[in-house]
């Protein structure tokens, strides 16, 4: 089994033992892990206080990661988000729903008291798995 970090170039600076993303090559085909992303730019500073912008946002990080992977969103078979308002979901289902309008991957959605980031107030994290 081989793993490759994957980061893209103006990603966030790594706070910790992690990556943006980790490609595993499977033998036929290979897994995608993209760690939970926020709405942070690269100097660490929160992109804007509007759901759905933040919401955009990550998405755009996360489509970046991939990416870099060879992969895309159409490639994502699990989806995580993480919300600090459930009242957001109304607001963040329809953005979603349009990135993931092909994968259709499995997901959970659910509220967390905070997340690393103070202002921001999503998270996702993905899987995605493709034929090399």
């Amino acid at each position: 089994m081989f793993k490759e970090n994957i980061v893209p170039e103006g990603s966030a600076e790594i706070m910790g033992a992690y990556s943006h993303g980790l490609k595993v090559d499977m033998g036929e085909t290979e897994m995608i892990f993209v760690t939970g992303q926020i709405a942070q730019d690269s100097n660490g500073n929160v992109v804007c206080e509007e759901i759905e912008g933040q919401t955009e946002y990550v998405f755009n990080q996360i489509q970046n990661i991939l990416k870099e992977a060879n992969s895309s969103l159409d490639d994502v078979v699990k989806a995580q988000i993480f919300l600090t308002n459930i009242n957001d979901f109304a607001k963040v289902s329809p953005i979603r729903n349009r990135y993931f309008s092909n994968s259709k991957p499995v997901s959970t959605l659910v509220e967390v008291s905070n997340l690393v980031k103070k202002g921001c107030n999503i998270e996702i994290e993905v899987i995605a798995i493709k034929k090399k």
